[in-house]
């Protein structure tokens, strides 16, 4: 059976995102232990990526749990928007265009809740039009490390047909 759908992830595939260390760099700024941020936050980090919170409770549980005002609130969020988006791998987004119309398309990513519209706005609708986009913060499941998720493949535009999954490799 012939491959008819590539479906790319996001992070560390169609965007580069090295980790900048924004999580210890704010840990430092606030005086806390080392992964202490991400122990407080992790019921909220894991909510944001199913979507099971909307991202003004993530900024509301940065106030209550890390005395985040408005003004530091702004600041980490940008910090972490920034490592998250990372930069466009331009080069496979544009080999990815030109597999279509011979091959379909689509993402599949453990994505967070205001990712797609923060993506969108940082690299512009052209940059992912015409996508499927199955994410994890709208299905309210997260993908496997190594395969394509029998509920991603059977949404309706890869139902059948057999896909390629490509997607960053463990370390």
């Amino acid at each position: 059976m012939a491959i008819r759908a590539v479906v790319f992830d996001i992070g560390g595939v169609l965007e580069i995102t090295p980790d900048l260390g924004v999580a210890p760099q704010w840990e430092t700024r606030l005086g806390l232990a080392a992964g202490e941020l991400d122990e407080r936050m992790h019921d909220v980090w894991r909510g944001g990526s199913i979507g099971t919170i909307t991202l003004d409770d993530v900024h509301q549980a940065l106030r209550d749990r890390l005395g985040l005002d408005e003004p530091r609130l702004a600041a980490f969020m940008a910090d972490l928007w920034r490592e998250y988006l990372g930069t466009p791998n331009t080069e496979l987004i544009d080999y990815a265009r030109r597999l279509r119309p011979r091959y379909r398309t689509g993402i599949l990513s453990n994505s967070f809740v205001g990712a797609r519209e923060r993506e969108q706005q940082a690299y512009g609708s052209r940059t992912w039009r015409r996508w499927c986009w199955p994410a994890s913060m709208r299905a309210g499941w997260t993908r496997p490390g190594s395969a394509l998720t029998p509920s991603a493949g059977s949404r309706s535009w890869l139902r059948g047909r057999r896909a390629l999954d490509w997607q960053p490799r463990a370390p």
